[in-house]
């Protein structure tokens, strides 16, 4: 036997195929939508994911605002951010954020899920959170995806 009759193929940009996927967030708990968004934005969910490219699919979340938090979190989970300053620490409670901007709340929950280098800000590029049921990419005609089928 001179030649292996099966080889493993790795995914680069130019073979990589990119879909549109809608997300509805309506009633979903935070974590759990945060968790399956990350799944998809990675490419986790293809049969020829690779690790170090950005194979994963446009997602759209909308009905951001109808989110759940479970337990006592939306006044005891704190958003902490830094000036840059000495003494610059500043916190926000979930609340305090939701009121702010719902989206922020789905769109920093994802972003903690994804890898931490370039690749992760490029995978974030491809995620678009909105509030109520429109979006403004419907002419790439996204595919509406319940979040029960990803794994």
């Amino acid at each position: 036997m001179d030649t292996l009759s099966y080889k493993t193929i790795s995914a680069n940009k130019a073979t990589v195929n990119k879909e549109w996927v809608l997300v509805d967030a309506a009633d979903q708990t935070l974590g759990r939508l945060a968790s399956r968004v990350a799944i998809l934005l990675r490419g986790k969910h293809k049969p020829n994911f690779t690790p170090h490219v950005d194979c994963g699919d446009n997602v759209i979340v909308i009905n951001a605002e109808k989110i759940n938090l479970t337990g006592n979190k939306w006044n005891d989970k704190t958003y902490i951010r830094h000036t840059g300053y000495p003494g610059g620490q500043k916190s926000l409670t979930a609340t305090e954020l939701f009121g702010k901007d719902p989206t922020r709340v789905v769109e920093k929950s994802v972003k903690g899920m994804l890898p931490k280098n370039k690749l992760g800000a490029e995978l974030f590029r491809n995620l678009n959170v909105v509030t109520g049921p429109t979006h403004k990419h419907s002419a790439q005609k996204p595919r509406t995806m319940k979040l029960n089928e990803i794994n």
